[in-house]
């Protein structure tokens, strides 16, 4: 299996990157269990099929030790060289309060260690409170670690357009995103997408699948309740469906999807995955990657065999237009975090 040119995208001048990321927000603990060595084991089989790019966090439990043992195992088998066809982008989620260059400096090298590199890909930043005006002070320091060479990129996680522009005007370079963005929370369209093309700044999405809604797996089922929720995504998306127009409307919506499936023989979630893909700004969505559980490797690979028409867009767009507008009920982008 062997992934086409337009599955990669020259993110920045250094990074080429494949526009399906690897999820591991699934190894955190919230997911069930994960066995280290088959989880490793398996990131071999996703790099050999062209899916090089892997998109975790500082708190997603052992994920950057997992980055760190697959680096060592892949330079042992392969050679030094091999590392430079993986990216690996990261994230940092501090408590807000006062931020000093120690304190940043030193949470950085930890990611540095535990990654096993000697500068971070990409460094995506998370601030919980927007009332404490610190962020931008962590994200200086951030920046000067970026002189310094411990971080090439700088990016952000769930910021809204309000504060990406404040950040932006502050003269910080930030060259992407990373937001919810699906069929059923299309939030990102209102502000975000005009503000990131403006300024040459990229989305990674999340949720595009809604931790799995958007399946076969739920096409013509009854509404799950509480109980069959058994995973934290499952929990989280349900209530994004729920919001967004309910369970009738998302049988309507999984029904279309399932008739353009048909029609380029591919699955609902590649047709999901490909409407997020051809959005303005979109650089790549992130896919979780159930290591060592799951693999989706051949059915993902889809996503870049068919183009999606206009008609198609027109029977999506259609269903979309019966929703409740989500941007007026929770607000920008990761605004349902900062309640």
């Amino acid at each position: 299996m062997k992934l086409p040119v337009e599955s990669r995208l020259q993110f920045t001048p250094d990074l080429n990157i494949c526009r399906i990321l690897n999820g591991m927000w699934q190894v955190s603990g919230a997911h069930g269990r994960i066995n280290p060595k088959a989880a490793i084991e398996s990131m071999f089989q996703y790099v050999d099929a062209g899916f090089t790019t892997w998109d975790l966090a500082d708190h997603y439990g052992p994920a950057e030790d997992f980055i760190g043992e697959f680096r060592r195992q892949l330079a042992a088998n392969r050679g030094q060289e091999a590392l430079s066809q993986i990216q690996a982008f990261t994230k940092w989620v501090p408590r807000p309060g006062k931020m000093t260059k120690k304190f940043v400096t030193e949470n950085i090298d930890i990611s540095l260690r535990r990654m096993a590199v000697e500068s971070l890909d990409l460094m995506q930043f998370h601030w919980w409170e927007y009332r404490d005006s610190n962020y931008l002070d962590a994200l200086k320091y951030m920046a000067e670690l970026q002189t310094e060479g411990k971080i090439k990129h700088l990016a952000l996680t769930n910021f809204d357009t309000e504060h990406l522009q404040i950040i932006t005007e502050a003269g910080i370079k930030i060259v992407s995103n990373q937001v919810q963005f699906s069929l059923v929370d299309r939030r990102p369209e209102v502000n975000m997408v005009k503000f990131c093309q403006q300024h040459d700044i990229k989305l990674f999405t999340y949720g595009s699948l809604c931790g799995g809604f958007l399946s076969e797996n739920y096409l013509g089922k009854p509404e799950p309740r509480s109980f069959d929720l058994t995973t934290v995504s499952l929990r989280k998306y349900k209530n994004m469906i729920d919001a967004w127009g309910g369970w009738q409307l998302f049988q309507e919506l999984l029904n279309t999807l399932k008739q353009i499936a048909d029609k380029h023989q591919v699955s609902i979630a590649n047709v999901a995955v490909r409407y997020i893909l051809d959005k303005p700004a979109v650089g790549g969505v992130i896919v979780g990657a159930r290591l060592g559980i799951a693999e989706h490797l051949k059915d993902n690979a889809k996503v870049f065999s068919f183009k999606l028409d206009a008609e198609d867009s027109d029977r999506i767009n259609t269903i979309s237009q019966k929703s409740q507008d989500l941007y007026a009920l929770i607000g920008d982008c990761g605004d349902e975090y900062r309640r």
